[in-house]
Formats: structure tokens, C-alpha cells, sequence
């Protein structure tokens, strides 16, 4: 048994590990590449306005289209940005 914090909590010991991840792979999208110029307007502007004075590797865009994926960079180091398509941030990730 397991117990976290002052309120004693009990984990399942044999909890399977693939089971977690089968649920973490179900996640991850698939994005293929495109050119800036295929970018969405209000998702470019967010971008920008986001990440003015970085560079622009690469740009992906989900399978299902419903985000984007950026791959930025400025001063050497490199991020990865994820945006919806109508521009809302996601999350920013870096190498």
C-alpha cells in the first residue's frame, strides 16, 4: 500500500502500467506538414503576437485540423507550439 499526504490514500499496487499508457498514446495526434502560407489568419496572429522575434521551422497542422503545431525558434533554442484553429494557445513545450 501506498499512502500520500496526510489523508491516507490506498493504490492498487498492481495497476497495469500498459494500461496507462494505452490511454497516453490515444492522445497524441497526427499532423502533417504545411507552409506558412496555409496557416489559418486568426491563428497566425496569435502566433505572432505570441512569439513576435522568433524564426519559423516548421508548421503542422492536425489530421482532423483542429490545431496547429510550431515548431519556433530564437537564439539557438527551439520550442513547439500548439494553437487551436481559431487561434487559442495551447501549450508550449520546449527541446
Amino acid at each position: 500500500m501506498l499512502a500520500l499526504a496526510l489523508n491516507a490514500t490506498t493504490v492498487n499496487p498492481t495497476t497495469n502500467i500498459n494500461e496507462c499508457t494505452a490511454v497516453a498514446n490515444h492522445q497524441e495526434k497526427e499532423y502533417k506538414v504545411i507552409e506558412q502560407g496555409d496557416i489559418a489568419p486568426e491563428v497566425l496572429k496569435s502566433a505572432v503576437d505570441k512569439y513576435g522575434g522568433y524564426s519559423l521551422v516548421n508548421a503542422y497542422v492536425a489530421a482532423d485540423g483542429t490545431d496547429y503545431k510550431f515548431i519556433l525558434t530564437k537564439d539557438g533554442k527551439d520550442l513547439t507550439a500548439y494553437f487551436k484553429n481559431d487561434g487559442e494557445f495551447i501549450k508550449e513545450e520546449t527541446a
